[in-house]
């Protein structure tokens, strides 16, 4: 009698984006004109902030946010401020004032984009993370 081999599959509920922390002064229009024109994505205002809730559906927090959709390379970038009233986007990382997400990266280089953001002006700083690292991020998602 042949024995019948047995499979798992095993689904790794890995975030799928990767995350990019800014530190800046200036406010967010002008971080993000800046940003613009020096990487040339076309970041516009959502119409409606990021928001935060908790399990229950609660909003915990509300987060300005600047989006574009690049058709070219099939990835979504969301820029999101990290501090609004006193909460925090990513409280594991209160020092960072800006999170660029880019969601479903396969073509873009992330060191490269960041070696870009380093050249724009009202841009002091500029850092890689992994989505392990935050516990937070486990509450951050886009549709």
């Amino acid at each position: 009698m042949v024995k019948k081999k047995k499979y798992s599959l095993v689904i790794d509920e890995a975030n799928d984006f990767d995350i990019i922390g800014v530190c800046t002064h200036h406010s967010d229009y002008r971080l993000v004109w800046g940003v613009n024109e020096v990487v040339g994505l076309k970041l516009l205002k959502s119409e409606e902030n990021y928001v935060v809730s908790n399990k229950k559906g609660e909003t915990i927090s509300s987060h300005s946010m600047y989006e574009f959709e690049d058709e070219e390379n099939r990835l979504e970038y969301y820029l999101i401020k990290n501090k609004h009233n006193g909460k925090f986007l990513i409280k594991e990382r209160p020092t960072i004032d800006y999170f660029l997400f880019l969601n479903n990266n396969q073509s873009i280089d992330t060191f490269n984009l960041m070696k870009q953001l380093k050249e724009v002006s009202s841009v002091l700083g500029v850092y890689p993370f992994e989505a392990e690292e935050l516990p937070s991020v486990e509450n951050i998602e886009f549709y």
